[in-house]
């Protein structure tokens, strides 16, 4: 059969139509591709944001939460901060304690020369929420290394404003304490408990003591700071003899969660030599005390301290170093003194619970001053002064919960006396449980 030319016409028009439909369908088809592709994108985009948002997020409660953990423990806050976690309920009140039963031994001018078993450590910590962020807490002290007896002693004391920068809309910016307070200067007093030691021993600076008076602290992003405004006086630990108030001040600083410093200043403020005696911070195993004559009326001192940590999954090294500036008035003779100190710490867990520590610290002064250490403390404090005093502690520790630990420790101590005599029979040997509830 042929096609006229009305046919041939015909099927030229369908085969030119079928090629127009096919060329469109190819074209919807790659057009509808790409669209779908666009969406994907979209969608991909929006992912991303949203991905972004929540990391964002995460970041920022996290530092909201490394601020409150950086505002609580940069101002002295162990005790209370960790009673959540033990102790017994009775109501409103929370009761919680910890304590350390020690063996000592030291060489023959040490302060254990005889081989002692002793209650290192026995306190009890009660806290209380008083009206809506206002907190109680206070410690009572049954046993202390550093007392002759074992009286009870009230140790910190004091009301908690937590939180007043929610005034204008702002967590852990600002907070206040009032009462008897830790002093918080430099950084080894937030350790220095039993149940917070890796040693036994302590540094030999020691920085650390309770004192009246009024404390701020907070966290800005990621620096903390404290600032106290305190007697001074450690002679009864209720009235102040001088009104020249001691001020102390720190600011920390954390980069990243796994490194932190800080630096801290202190002013002890006017000490009165009679009535007050002592300054209420301890230092080298003792306090400040005057070295002046019999006409001396005040003392003084000046300090100031950096701190720095690195931390990781099983250890940390951490050191502090700093510089004492004390003076009296005594009429008779200049007894300004520069004093120098550091310390070096390395803690790393071993094998399970099983952990090593080293800590080595050093006091120079080289014009003399009042340096306990471990030596006798009527000897070393009251009757002689030292140039110099290093200490080198390694110990062993075995952590079986957050709640037990044993250690064991033994401890150099080497100095001079002022006149060239040598220290060198105050070493320490030492054991302790150490627990809480």
């Amino acid at each position: 059969m042929t096609l006229g030319n009305s046919g041939r016409r015909a099927l030229r028009y369908c085969t030119a139509l079928s090629l127009a439909l096919a060329g469109a369908t190819a074209h919807a088809a790659e057009t509808g591709s790409e669209e779908r592709l666009r969406l994907l994108e979209r969608r991909n985009q929006l992912l991303e944001s949203q991905l972004q948002k929540q990391q964002e997020m995460i970041e920022s409660l996290t530092r909201e939460v490394g601020n409150i953990r950086r505002s609580q423990d940069q101002s002295g806050d162990s005790p209370a901060a960790d009673a959540s976690s033990t102790g017994i309920r009775l109501g409103n009140l929370h009761l919680s304690g910890e304590a350390g039963i020690a063996f000592f031994n030291t060489g023959s001018a040490g302060f254990a020369p005889h081989s002692e078993f002793r209650v290192d450590e026995a306190r009890i910590y009660l806290e209380a929420p008083i009206w809506n962020e206002v907190y109680f807490f206070g410690e009572l002290n049954l046993a202390t290394r550093e007392d002759s007896d074992l009286s009870a002693k009230l140790g910190e004391f004091y009301l908690d404003f937590e939180n007043i920068s929610q005034l204008w809309g702002r967590d852990t910016q600002l907070n206040l304490r009032i009462g008897r307070l830790e002093i918080p200067f430099g950084e080894e007093y937030l350790h220095r408990d039993a149940i917070d030691n890796p040693l036994i021993s302590h540094s030999l600076a020691d920085f650390w003591g309770i004192d009246p008076g009024v404390e701020l602290y907070g966290a800005l992003g990621k620096f903390s700071y404290v600032l106290a405004v305190q007697n001074g006086s450690a002679e009864n630990g209720v009235q102040d003899f001088d009104g020249d108030k001691s001020i102390v001040a720190r600011v920390g600083w954390d980069p990243v969660s796994w490194l932190h410093f800080s630096i801290s200043g202190m002013r002890t403020g006017n000490v009165d030599v009679e009535n007050d005696r002592l300054s209420a911070i301890w230092f080298g195993n003792g306090f400040f005390r005057s070295i002046g004559g019999p006409d001396t009326t005040r003392f003084h001192a000046n300090v100031v301290e950096g701190d720095a940590t690195v931390r990781w999954r099983k250890g940390h090294l951490s050191a502090f170093g700093g510089y004492v500036a004390y003076d009296d008035n005594d009429p008779a003779a200049d007894n300004s003194r520069d004093i120098f100190f550091y310390s070096v710490e390395a803690v790393q867990q071993v094998y399970g619970k099983l952990y090593a520590a080293a800590r080595f610290s050093d006091i120079i002064a080289d014009d003399g001053y009042a340096l306990a250490g471990h030596g006798d403390f009527g000897t070393y404090f009251f009757d002689r002064l030292s140039t110099r005093l290093w200490r080198l502690s390694l110990g062993l520790g075995y952590r079986f919960s957050d709640r037990l630990v044993t250690k064991i420790e033994y401890t150099i101590d080497r100095g001079e006396e002022l006149g060239g005599a040598v220290r060198n029979n105050e070493d320490l040997f030492a054991t302790e449980a150490v627990f809480k509830f």
